[in-house]
């Protein structure tokens, strides 16, 4: 009787984590695209430039090149030879999965790569809540830039962007504290949760040490002055490559020729929409266009199709690149690592 119960609560959790982020996605795409012309946003999308188009991609693929590299530096102490080509394609199944499942393209790049590189899973973990727990930090980060370098006041066209930058900031100053005693105390940190949870539940106790593990291992594995300065240069250079896609974005569209487009309205917009992408939806669908279009029309003057075909095409650019290499990265480098391993058997025999 207690295991149907334990079953149906199972079944309900997971349903729950499958149709939320579903439902967040209808409701942000009906935000979005409420009371719009159809017919006159795909007219637009269809005068799309092929050049720009290109560029983009490109730039996209350099901006995710970038994030692999910064990986290595970090993974740089657990493995200092790591190849960047299984790092990169990593990174990229990861980005395919998440517009599949959100959040689950952690697990499955963190998995990929410890079986391409011969490392152990809960190394590859740890590594990836750090990389999370970065990226954090310079979201926060790109939206003070913002309010600092445009002129308007932000706060009165997105009334809730102040108190999400309050909650960032916040966020960011406990994150780095938590990070530097837990580094500093690890084994005390790690007495004390077991101690505290295994008065609830010994499986709780059990889950909660290892994810503990999975972060110790994950924040250690970042050592060195050195490999500290690369990682802070090279996530404010993936930010930039971020708005740099987007000031591509408004060409692709001729939408300089509407009004003066700038790196800063780029930035801006990155960082905005960019709270979209954290959103749980799958693949950022919904909440990207909403937030997207948003800034474009209340802060910039675009109309509102036009808003709303910059995001739709920057969103299909980006979704087919991941879903695309993906399966690429995924495939190419199975069988490659699949014929190493047939060649070491072979010899292995032969000895």
């Amino acid at each position: 009787m207690t295991s149907d119960k334990t079953k149906k609560k199972n079944w309900f959790g997971k349903s729950l984590r499958f149709i939320l982020p579903l439902a967040l996605s209808a409701i942000f795409l009906y935000i979005a695209f409420y009371d719009e012309d159809i017919n006159k946003i795909l007219g637009i999308l269809s005068n799309a430039s092929i050049f720009w188009t290109v560029v983009l991609l490109i730039t996209m693929l350099f901006s995710h090149y970038l994030r692999a590299v910064r990986w290595k530096v970090i993974l740089n102490s657990v493995k200092p030879n790591a190849s960047i080509i299984n790092i990169f394609g990593a990174v990229m199944v990861g980005y395919g999965v998440s517009c599949v499942v959100p959040r689950l393209g952690e697990v499955s790049r963190a998995v990929v790569l410890g079986k391409w590189e011969k490392l152990s899973r809960s190394s590859m973990f740890g590594t990836v809540i750090l990389e999370r727990i970065i990226d954090i930090i310079f979201l926060g980060l790109t939206v003070i830039v913002s309010v600092i370098i445009w002129s308007e006041d932000l706060y009165v066209k997105f009334p809730w962007l102040k108190s999400t930058l309050y909650i960032t900031i916040i966020l960011m100053a406990g994150v780095i504290l938590f990070i530097y005693f837990l580094i500093r105390f690890r084994e005390k940190f790690y007495v004390l949760i077991i101690k505290l949870l295994s008065r609830f539940s010994e499986k709780l106790a059990h889950k909660a040490a290892y994810i503990f593990d999975m972060m110790t291992i994950g924040f250690a594995s970042l050592k060195g002055t050195k490999n500290y300065i690369y990682t802070i240069i090279l996530s404010a250079l993936i930010m930039m490559a971020y708005a740099l896609s987007a000031y591509i974005g408004f060409y692709t569209l001729g939408m300089e020729n509407i009004k003066p487009v700038t790196y800063a309205m780029a930035w801006v917009l990155m960082s905005i929409s960019a709270i979209g992408v954290v959103i749980p939806t799958p693949g950022a669908i919904g909440s990207y266009e909403a937030l997207s279009k948003a800034a474009l029309v209340l802060l910039f003057g675009f109309g509102e199709s036009i808003s709303l075909a910059y995001a739709i095409i920057t969103h299909i650019i980006s979704y087919f690149l991941f879903i695309f290499s993906a399966l690429i990265f995924f495939f190419a480098l199975n069988k490659h690592h699949d014929k190493l391993l047939k060649v070491v058997e072979t010899e292995m025999e032969e000895l």
